[in-house]
């Protein structure tokens, strides 16, 4: 099979283009993709971020998450805590997350450790979500084996005549077994895409204990493409 050859016409990222902290390059990175999203098809789910792991024979472990929260402490997401993310990163916090917008020849690493969520910021957003979507996160066993799809649609008519649609945030209550957690990065990337492969690699690297909006807590270097 040939490959398919795409050269990335992006305008790149240079050293002087950058905003004054990790933070702010980041957020202004998202809000772009975020607006892209709203006016072209070519960007269809912005905060779509795949989400890396380990196992507790050491293997990686990879998905995808919605980046649901995002400021100078780290990007966030939510989660079962029961699910097999939850329980790797119960083991070993050690977590590595990226956004991709292909369209934009623009990517985002995050290395770092997670941390849990707190119960305040879950049950926050936990209210703005759907009823639908609070109706399965409790239908689903997150990660664990199920029988066919017509059980999984049993166990949520079971869950939806339980807690029954009101038009309340308070219909659904937050389960025990969710909540999230937020990426406390030692890490941040930025990739832009450039012709003929030679793409700018901008890295931020934690030097301080200060937050991402902290600029005298991060040095910044380049790496080859």
């Amino acid at each position: 099979m040939d490959p398919r050859r795409v050269d990335y016409t992006g305008d790149g990222l240079a050293e002087d283009q950058l905003l004054d902290t990790p933070y702010a390059q980041v957020r202004a990175w998202v809000d772009d993709a975020v607006r892209r999203s709203e006016s072209e098809s070519d960007v269809f789910e912005p905060l779509a971020a795949a989400v890396a792991t380990v196992d507790a024979d050491g293997r990686p472990n990879v998905r995808t998450v919605l980046m649901r929260f995002l400021d100078e402490r780290g990007p966030g997401f939510v989660t079962a805590v029961t699910s097999a993310k939850g329980q790797e990163l119960a083991v070993n916090p050690h977590i590595a997350a990226g956004l991709t917008w292909p369209a934009m020849y623009r990517a985002v690493r995050f290395r770092g450790r997670a941390v849990a969520l707190d119960r305040a910021e879950v049950e926050e957003y936990w209210r703005s979500r759907p009823w639908a979507s609070r109706i399965s996160a409790w239908a689903s066993d997150q990660s664990r084996p199920i029988g066919s799809r017509a059980d999984l649609e049993a166990a949520y008519r079971q869950r939806a005549e339980e807690f029954p649609d009101h038009g309340s945030v308070e219909d659904v209550p937050v389960p025990d077994f969710w909540g999230g957690f937020r990426i406390v990065c030692d890490e941040i990337e930025l990739w832009a895409g450039r012709r003929n492969r030679l793409h700018d690699r901008l890295v931020y690297t934690r030097t301080g204990e200060g937050d991402l909006d902290d600029a005298t807590s991060w040095g910044l270097s380049r790496r080859q493409p």
